[in-house]
């Protein structure tokens, strides 16, 4: 019922027009000619109908242009020229709404075509920030280190990316820790991350050797499968087991910004060593690990470049930054240590960041 009222409501304006314009004609009778109003029929048709309604009023209005002419005694030797003008305008008035009908109809599919491809890169972007907070869970507790985890998106631009951290614990007794960055900030960077994490999981838990083996596996992996992805990272082992209360950390790095150490006597450094090639480029070349003994109250800083990269500076003045931020935030708690890293940022930032910080009790 209701579609069937709205279209007698569309039709109801051009044909009261016509029906006006024929109206008055008549009432003033044969010496006042209003005939060329009838033009204005198709033009009401073409804003509130379509292209065949258009048509029908075009038809209607050269109809009764050329019928009131009779009327109007306009087919006279004198007149005839003058009414053959009218009716040539009435005719190109109704072109003319068909023209404008069709622009009008083009640009609505457009305005349509368009709130829905934007639904649609919606829904992919909202299902891709799901499944990227899905995969960011809190790390594992360990006996003798503390762990806490942050992420933070974009605030400008699609709210999610390739950034994701992980820890968990691999078949050698020891603690497996990564930070990562797959190039993009769209839904098929988070796709590609999710795609990433579980490759370097399930590699980890049966590829023997280190870090930078476990590395080495997972581009080859992410090669051979075609991926088509660039990505930064940095996998680590902490080994609990020393008996002097330290913990023995060793890792390799991808490409990715170097992790950040700040002892207990409040120095801050970074953990700056040869930086191996990124993932997703090719095979050449080995990959190498690095170790560090620490120790009690050490607080480790893995991140991704979006917490010390900004387009108004340079990097080294970002990582400086870091750096001042950590030794500021030197006796508080791992959680508030994150939470003053993150709040450096300011309110806009157009990289997505992901921090995993790790203290030894």
């Amino acid at each position: 019922m209701v579609p069937h009222r709205s279209a007698v409501r569309s039709h109801a304006l051009p044909l009261g027009a016509l029906t006006a314009i024929v109206a008055t004609d008549l009432a003033i009778g044969p010496d006042q000619v209003v005939i060329s109003l009838v033009a204005i029929t198709p033009m009401v048709a073409a804003v509130l109908l379509g292209r065949g309604a258009t048509v029908v009023y075009g038809l209607l209005a050269v109809a009764a242009a050329a019928l009131l002419g009779i009327y109007d005694r306009q087919y006279t030797a004198e007149t005839t020229v003058a009414q053959t003008a009218r009716l040539i305008g009435v005719t190109a008035g109704g072109v003319a709404a068909l023209a404008a009908c069709s622009i009008r109809q083009r640009r609505e599919r457009q305005v349509v075509g368009m709130a829905a491809a934007q639904a649609r890169d919606r829904a992919a972007l909202d299902l891709a920030e799901t499944l990227q907070r899905s995969l960011l869970t809190d790390p594992p507790q360990l006996s003798r280190v503390s762990t806490a985890a942050r992420y933070r998106p974009a605030t400008i631009g699609a709210h999610i990316g390739g950034d994701w951290y992980d820890a968990f614990a691999v078949p050698d007794g020891t603690t497996m820790v990564v930070i990562g960055d797959v190039a993009g900030h769209d839904a098929r960077a988070a796709a590609t991350m999710a795609q990433a994490r579980g490759l370097l999981r399930g590699l980890a838990q049966s590829v023997v050797g280190s870090p930078a083996a476990v590395l080495t596996a997972l581009d080859r992996a992410l090669l051979d499968l075609g991926v088509g992805a660039l990505v930064t990272i940095t996998v680590a082992t902490l080994d609990e087991r020393g008996p002097d209360g330290s913990v023995r950390l060793c890792w390799s790095n991808a490409g990715h910004p170097p992790p950040a150490l700040l002892a207990a006597e409040g120095r801050a450094a970074l953990l700056e060593r040869p930086v191996d090639r990124l993932l997703g480029v090719d095979e050449s070349g080995g990959r190498v690990d690095h170790e560090l003994r620490l120790t009690p109250r050490d607080t480790l800083v893995l991140y991704t470049d979006g917490l010390v990269e900004r387009r108004d500076t340079s990097l080294d003045a970002g990582l400086a930054a870091l750096l001042d931020r950590l030794r500021r935030s030197a006796g508080r708690s791992l959680d508030e240590v994150c939470d003053d890293l993150l709040a450096g940022l300011g309110d806009r930032h157009d990289d997505d960041v992901a921090i995993l910080a790790l203290r030894v009790s």
